[in-house]
């Protein structure tokens, strides 16, 4: 049996359903959103890629390392993608990742709300020791948004990878532990319900 299993997770801000081939327009037009797929140091499909990409991602999920999601905003709009990835069922270990929203879904508490939905689920329902993060080092606004759900850095993978460009890739990686994860829970919880905007 695949670990995690699929699910839908729902909260007040987002919901995150299985990827399928029938969100295909809605990513389509969520990548339009803000040309995010022209930022270089990401790797958001372009809208032409967008059905091949959804092949890509079931396709690892069928090989047992990605557990993929359509984000959808409150009011049921499709705005992005997230991941389980590079799962580890014999270490209980899952990296959230390959994440991106269309430019009108960000700086909002969308990204806080799915974060948690995806930290709860890992923590409470597949019983992680430890969740990571990795992320582009020249992707400061995704550091940035790593570290105010309170993962701490774990180091830098200095040239980890070839980009699609040629340039090499120096991975910022992150991780939240089981211990820390009440504390994270309660910052998180607070970021969406209690802190004045």
């Amino acid at each position: 049996m695949p670990w995690p299993d699929p699910i839908t997770l729902r909260g007040q801000h987002a919901r995150l359903e299985p990827l399928s081939q029938q969100h295909r327009e809605g990513l389509v037009e969520a990548v339009k959103d803000g040309e995010i797929y022209k930022i270089w140091y990401t790797l958001i499909p372009t809208p032409e890629n967008v059905a091949k990409e959804i092949d890509r991602r079931l396709g690892l999920q069928a090989a047992g390392s990605m557990l993929p999601f359509t984000v959808f905003d409150a009011g049921g709009k499709i705005v992005g993608q997230t991941t389980y990835m590079n799962i580890d069922a014999a270490n209980r270990r899952v990296e959230i990742g390959s994440t991106w929203y269309g430019k009108s879904a960000q700086r909002g508490p969308l990204n806080t709300q799915c974060k948690l939905l995806l930290l709860t689920h890992a923590f409470e329902t597949l019983n992680c020791i430890a969740v990571e993060f990795r992320t582009h080092f020249f992707n400061h606004q995704s550091r940035n948004a790593i570290e105010r759900l309170g993962a701490k850095q774990d180091g830098i993978l200095r040239s980890h990878q070839v980009a699609p460009n040629g340039t090499l890739r120096d991975t910022v990686v992150y991780s939240i532990t089981a211990a820390e994860w009440p504390t994270v829970r309660t910052h998180l919880n607070y970021q969406l319900n209690e802190k004045p905007r």
